[in-house]
């Protein structure tokens, strides 16, 4: 890896004023746009050595999805050597492809890679979404199908992190054929909530997994969740929002510091959920709270064909419950399952 701090910086280019003059002052009191976003996620992505090949797939509806591919430049396979199956990368809540950067290149030395922004997140389009939870789950679901159409894939190993996972699952449920093997990252939404209990020692017979506290992120989303879009204090914060993600996300800048010696990684996560809110909308419909899902995972995760290999993956020190992964294991029985932690 290399300090990619050095490489030649983009101008940015002003988005068009916003033609109603009682609304003019915003675009000053919140400083992000589009053009904000797409050349901090260049700078990002300039650390790729490998051949990328980046543009906008645009769906049936003429909804945009800002997509990566990638493919080993340096080693080339014999023609009579059947291609590998590609790997598509589904990013968590709030993040986008550039979120991908330490794992692009590697990943694209065996087989093709492809990740996008999910439908409403990043650069990608930003429709609006149903306040119902099936329906927006189903919006999500299919821009992943008319994406796959469009780009002209028939098989591919899917891998989705966070709110990701929900998704991929959801979709390798549905779409069966066209997923050779579900790798989950830290999925969201698989546990039912549990009953809040009102007595002490009440659910006995439940043994309760340990696992560390969320984030003080997590907490302070959840503080304003139920009320607003949950990335709502961002945008609501105007020149103070980059700040916020900054106090609130300081991992990202140590975790990618041998990359950028700067708030490259902070930027674009502010530039990516200070846009107008979409895919967070949708979020919002599918969850009761920040921690779970209206449609717990779990309750159809049985109806995964018992032939399509499954690994889920959980950080030793995540906050996401790796328990569900163990009831995976069981509910799907003989079926080819792994859980890594």
């Amino acid at each position: 890896l290399f300090n990619c701090h050095s490489l030649e910086r983009r101008a940015a280019v002003s988005d068009t004023p916003w033609s109603s003059s009682v609304w003019s002052w915003w675009p000053s009191w919140r400083p992000t746009s589009m053009s904000l976003l797409k050349t901090t996620e260049s700078k990002i992505l300039a650390c790729i050595q490998n051949d990328l090949w980046a543009r906008f797939v645009t769906l049936p509806n003429q909804d945009r999805i800002w997509t990566l591919t990638l493919t080993n430049k340096v080693v080339r396979k014999p023609a009579e050597q059947a291609p590998k199956t590609p790997l598509v990368m589904v990013h968590g809540f709030g993040g986008g492809v550039g979120l991908w950067i330490r794992n692009l290149e590697t990943l694209s030395r065996s087989r093709p890679v492809y990740a996008f922004d999910l439908l409403g997140f990043g650069r990608s389009s930003r429709p609006p979404f149903p306040s119902d939870a099936a329906k927006a789950e189903e919006q999500f679901v299919n821009s992943i199908e008319q994406w796959r159409q469009s780009v002209g894939l028939e098989n591919m190993i899917l891998l989705g992190h966070s709110l990701g996972g929900y998704l991929a699952a959801s979709y390798a449920i549905q779409y069966p054929s066209r997923v050779s093997h579900l790798i989950l990252v830290d999925p969201w939404g698989f546990p039912e909530r549990p009953q809040t209990q009102t007595q002490e020692g009440q659910g006995q017979g439940t043994e309760v997994a340990k696992r560390p506290p969320p984030p003080r992120w997590v907490k302070a989303i959840a503080a304003v969740v139920s009320l607003f879009n949950p990335l709502a204090v961002i945008r609501a914060a105007g020149p103070w929002g980059p700040g916020l993600v900054n106090r609130f996300r300081p991992d990202f800048k140590t975790k990618f510091e041998d990359l950028f010696d700067d708030d490259t990684m902070t930027q674009y996560i502010y530039h990516c959920n200070a846009q107008t809110p979409s895919g967070e909308v949708g979020f919002r419909a599918m969850s009761e709270s920040l921690g779970w899902a209206k449609r717990p995972m779990l309750q159809r995760i049985h109806l995964l064909p018992p032939s399509m290999p499954l690994t889920m993956l959980y950080g030793a020190r995540s906050w996401v419950d790796s328990s569900s992964g163990d009831r995976v294991v069981q509910i799907r029985e003989q079926a080819h399952t792994k859980v890594l932690v």
